[in-house]
């Protein structure tokens, strides 16, 4: 078993580095998908709905919460990876028409190879730049924006500014959402900058994390959900309770911000790297 699973594992240079597709030991038909050792992407083939990264099962309680269960969305994922949350929308709403933006062209092609979408799920990958590509769409085109990109394990600095988030939001539907992934760890000058740049435009919003990471006490990833009605923060808050690794919801982002103020791309910095030694020795 331990040489018919290691004959599974794919190691490829990519254009972003070193890219890895590893067989997941406890289920048969899952894999992660990891690049220059940091974990990006975990996927079930056989059942997309399992989610083994906790952010991504916060990331998937939001996007359960915007709409009526099972309603069709026009949904734009900003980073690729393995494709986990298209896949999970596919299945939990069938329907839905999905945009897909990622940098890395050959690592498009090697998820599309090693783990391939659903025949009949409505997903496009487009390979380019996320601002890029979201300053060439139309107005109120989509219904949810995830914004998951990294370049390595830091967001790059043209993804982190007023203007970008500005344009966000032109092309969200005036009752959609975004769904943004956060990494930071203390002081969380960072995350308090970005949900400030975040708010600027989308004012009504909430943070899921785990609640060492909201206190500053450890890096991790923090989820923004932002739009323009208030967001679902009760039923938000008893999802993260009562998941496998419980996290809080943050509604007073006034009082999290601290006083911070939009950012724009003339100080936009990438977001902080991971400290050293998070994701193991993988050498």
């Amino acid at each position: 078993m331990a040489q018919r699973r290691a004959s599974r594992r794919r190691v490829e240079t990519v254009a972003s580095g070193v890219a890895e597709v590893v067989p997941d030991p406890d289920r048969d038909t899952a894999f992660t998908l990891l690049l220059d050792g940091a974990p990006q992407s975990h996927v079930d083939l056989a059942d997309p709905t399992h989610l083994q990264f906790e952010y991504v099962r916060r990331m998937a309680a939001a996007i359960d919460l915007v709409a009526e269960p099972g309603r069709a969305l026009r949904a734009l994922h900003l980073g690729g990876g393995a494709l986990t949350l298209p896949r999970y929308l596919a299945v939990t709403r069938p329907g839905s028409t999905q945009r897909v933006v990622e940098i890395d062209g050959p690592l498009v092609e090697l998820v599309r190879r090693e783990l391939p979408l659903p025949a009949r799920a409505n997903i496009r990958v487009r390979v380019g730049d996320a601002r890029e590509a979201v300053e060439g769409m139309r107005d109120h085109g989509y219904d949810v924006i995830v914004l998951d990109v990294f370049a390595g394990a830091r967001t790059p600095a043209h993804l982190a500014s007023v203007e970008f988030a500005q344009q966000l939001a032109r092309v969200l539907d005036p009752a959609g959402w975004l769904i943004a992934n956060i990494a930071d760890g203390p002081p969380l000058k960072h995350a308090r900058a970005q949900v400030a740049t975040i708010r600027s435009v989308l004012p009504d919003a909430c943070l899921v994390a785990d609640a060492a990471v909201l206190r500053g006490r450890r890096f991790g990833n923090l989820v923004v959900l932002a739009g323009r009605t208030p967001p679902p923060v009760a039923e938000l808050t008893r999802r993260a309770a009562g998941d496998w690794f419980p996290g809080r919801v943050e509604a007073d982002l006034d009082r999290f911000a601290a006083g911070a103020t939009p950012v724009p791309d003339a100080s936009a910095v990438a977001s902080p790297p991971p400290p050293v030694g998070l994701f193991g020795d993988r050498k």
